[in-house]
């Protein structure tokens, strides 16, 4: 159990964290929120098609579990969250963790049928929704229709698409829905990445029975470690530190928009990492997204 001294030692182990956290907070509150959003949707895709290339090895819940596992030490490590924690943010907190675990590995499972831009594009669907749901200005409604254009696009590409991958990214797109909601509260509620942390850890309780049974023994390679270790500062303590202080400084529905992003990120880390090749159809579909995007942050913030 990790419980943050208040009056603790003097050695220097203890007194740098302290100033650690700090410095990282006074960084991160001098980047503007769509900045740091950017950054950690960067992380986030390049980190998934490195996650993608060792599921011959570990299998989806394998990476999921590896990655959730170093994410938790680390994050755990340098926040030392206490666990005097509320009621209310308790269970914020749990809520949070279960989601972050589920949506991890429902989104990992559709990158096993489906290309990386294609998953992320129909996980979209569920910022989208958030944007759609909580806005007040008629354009915010349009380009959310012209985002879901697009998702409707990749629907009629030619070959088609394979629906088990599909139905893994649209459970991926529910859970990131409760994700941003959740994680809008989690901020309010904690200070700090200690409420990440604590949440990281529940998600990796959830996550590592199912990556036990599929990966086994696999999870102890030193090579497999070491790949975990990279996909896990990429893909979860960078990207979700970045958005949750991000969450803090501007509403659900505009995080949800910036966001939208996220699905070119995608495919350009698919066609860079991995050499996935998208047609001219799922191309149009991704810039649809694009430039919904960048319509919606532009009379978010101009007015």
């Amino acid at each position: 159990m990790l419980v943050e001294q208040a009056g603790g030692g003097s050695t220097a182990g203890h007194s740098a964290w302290p100033v650690f956290r700090r410095n990282t907070a006074r960084v991160a509150g001098a980047v503007p929120p769509p900045v740091l959003v950017l950054l950690g949707s960067i992380s986030l895709q390049v980190g998934a098609a490195f996650a993608k290339e060792m599921f011959s090895i570990a299998g989806p819940a394998g990476v999921v579990t590896l990655r959730l596992v170093f994410a938790a030490l680390i994050l755990l490590v340098v926040w030392r969250p206490s666990v005097r924690l509320g009621r209310r943010a308790w269970v914020t907190v749990v809520c949070y963790g279960i989601v972050l675990a589920g949506m991890n590995m429902c989104i990992y499972r559709a990158f096993e049928h489906i290309p990386l831009g294609v998953a992320v594009t129909i996980e979209f669907l569920g910022p989208l929704a958030v944007a759609l749901f909580g806005s007040r200005r008629k354009l915010d409604v349009l380009w959310a229709l012209l985002a879901g254009a697009g998702v409707f696009l990749l629907s009629r590409a030619e070959g088609g698409l394979n629906w088990t991958g599909v139905a893994f990214a649209l459970t991926a797109a529910l859970l990131w829905a409760g994700y941003i909601l959740l994680g809008a509260r989690l901020g309010s509620q904690t200070s700090g990445g200690s409420g990440l942390a604590l949440a990281m850890a529940v998600g990796t309780a959830v996550a590592a029975p199912f990556g036990v049974v599929e990966a086994g023994p696999a999870l102890l390679d030193p090579k497999v470690l070491a790949a975990g270790l990279v996909v896990a500062l990429m893909s979860s303590v960078i990207p979700y530190s970045l958005e949750l202080e991000a969450l803090r400084r501007i509403p659900p529905r505009v995080f949800g928009v910036l966001m939208s992003l996220e699905p070119a990120i995608a495919a350009l880390a698919g066609l860079v990492v991995l050499g996935e090749m998208l047609g001219l159809a799922q191309w149009l579909a991704v810039g649809c997204v694009v430039v919904a995007s960048v319509g919606s942050t532009r009379t978010s913030t101009g007015g």
